[in-house]
């Protein structure tokens, strides 16, 4: 049986099921899924990683598809003030677009106003430092201009950190294959075989959340995850599926 450190804050039990799932992401699609879930969870409302290399830029982001394509299409990544301090800094830093950065030029003042008629209003940037002179930035943003980023990056500084490095880390690494795709074996996370087994022993969501510490959408999000992964059409057959290939123990 799991067990649950009741000692644990929210960003740390945020962290945990962020690692947790991020060792069986396999596509840039499930890795903006889970980066998604975890800002909100923060209290932000998109994330945006942006890895800066000599060819084209790559970004996995939860921001408006509007506003992404005409950062590209304008080469903002050239003039965006955040992303130019996240290339010069190594530790994690707040910004907001009405003072904290201060624009250097017209160009960049304007930039900002576009962001804002976006929604983007302040942030947390975590600078990250690859090999060969390459960096990325990991950005949690939210449209509240006033949220006290200074109390969460005391509070909670070294887990934002952390999730933007383990983040960077699996996006940049090959994908591994899983084992044989017929057994499905390994391809489930230890939480979402604790949520199955839970099922499988009767228990609602509610119930289940209950017994592991978290909250009913999160055993929810977990056994989504599982009945996708496996193939099957409801989480009952997810259930059945999975105890049939040995996953549940």
């Amino acid at each position: 049986m799991w067990t649950v450190d009741s000692s644990m804050s929210r960003p740390e039990h945020l962290f945990q099921e962020f690692i947790d799932a991020l060792q069986t992401a396999r596509d840039d699609r499930e890795f903006e899924r889970l980066a998604t879930r975890s800002a909100h969870g923060l209290g932000f409302r998109w994330f945006a990683y942006l890895s800066m290399t000599e060819d084209a830029p790559k970004l996995i982001s939860s921001y408006p598809r509007s506003w992404t394509d005409r950062y590209f299409r304008l080469n903002y990544q050239r003039l965006d003030p955040v992303i130019h301090r996240a290339r010069h800094e190594h530790s994690l830093f707040g910004w907001t677009t009405e003072g904290s950065i201060r624009p250097r030029s017209s160009e960049q003042r304007r930039f900002f106003v576009e962001a804002t008629t976006f929604g983007i209003k302040s942030g947390i940037t975590m600078p990250i430092r690859g090999g060969f002179g390459r960096t990325a930035a990991f950005t949690l943003a939210t449209d509240d201009p006033i949220m006290q980023l200074d109390r969460l990056l005391a509070s909670s500084g070294d887990i934002l950190q952390l999730i933007g490095l383990y983040f960077h880390t699996h996006v940049s690494k090959p994908p591994v294959a899983t084992a044989d795709a017929g057994s499905g074996e390994a391809i489930l996370s230890q939480r979402e075989r604790q949520c199955l087994s839970w099922a499988a022993r009767g228990k609602t969501s509610a119930e289940t959340a209950v017994l592991v510490g978290v909250t009913p959408r999160t055993i929810a999000f977990h056994l989504e995850n599982a009945r996708r992964k496996v193939g099957a059409v409801s989480i009952a057959h997810c259930v059945a599926l999975a105890l049939r290939r040995g996953l549940l123990r």
